[in-house]
């Protein structure tokens, strides 16, 4: 059986549905918990151990589970948020919970390959620690963000396929659904193909935007 050209862009849209919902809300949870586990950790600018001794091992826990088993873990809390554990909608619960921690780890690298010169030149100026990640910190870090974003997209991307083995919808439920169960290698490699592309784009379009900020810099 083969599948029209209407199937495959439905399931092209519903995969970036995900990956886009997700991204906004778990970019938002990565980049919280990032700066936390930058300024808290010791002899940062917020040094607190014991909220780093909280938020790291939450991310440690969270990253370490596989996401196909995350997806089928939190079915119930799925249920609690949008009211079912089926389809689009229902995928990017388990997918915030799971970017999230990733995106917080890549937002802290990035923190943390700003030079120490020019916090302590921002501390002499008497900023406070709100302003010294917020004007100093972040702007600092921003080309390297964009880098972490594009990681993010395309661990997303794979994310939202594995989502189509539960019913979550998207270009994987499509691949096995019409590719796997009913025979149709071509609607497999229809499927293969536009997730080639689709991360090979996201790719050159990160790495060029990397290089032009970098440039301004």
């Amino acid at each position: 059986m083969e599948v029209s050209t209407k199937l495959i862009l439905s399931a092209l849209w519903e995969t970036l549905y995900m990956v886009s919902v997700s991204l906004f809300f778990g970019g938002i949870i990565g980049i919280f918990l990032g700066i936390l586990l930058v300024a808290t950790r010791k002899g940062h600018i917020l040094e607190n151990r014991i909220i780093f001794s909280i938020v790291n091992p939450i991310v440690n826990t969270f990253r370490s589970i596989p996401f196909i088993i995350l997806l089928v873990a939190i079915i119930p809390f799925t249920r609690l948020i949008v009211g079912t554990s089926i389809g689009t909608t229902a995928a990017i619960v388990p997918l915030v919970l799971h970017i999230g921690p990733y995106f917080s780890r890549l937002v802290e690298n990035s923190l943390l390959e700003v030079d120490e010169g020019i916090i302590e030149a921002a501390k002499a100026m008497g900023a406070t620690p709100f302003q010294i990640i917020h004007r100093f910190l972040l702007p600092e870090a921003f080309a390297s963000f964009i880098l972490s974003i594009t990681t993010a997209t395309i661990g997303l991307i794979g994310a939202t396929a594995m989502a189509g083995a539960v019913g979550g919808g998207g270009l994987g439920d499509l691949a096995i659904t019409y590719g796997y169960q009913r025979f149709s290698t071509i609607t497999i490699l229809a499927t293969v193909v536009i997730l080639v592309l689709l991360v090979q784009g996201i790719q050159s379009v990160g790495n060029v935007l990397e290089r032009k900020i970098r440039r301004v810099e």
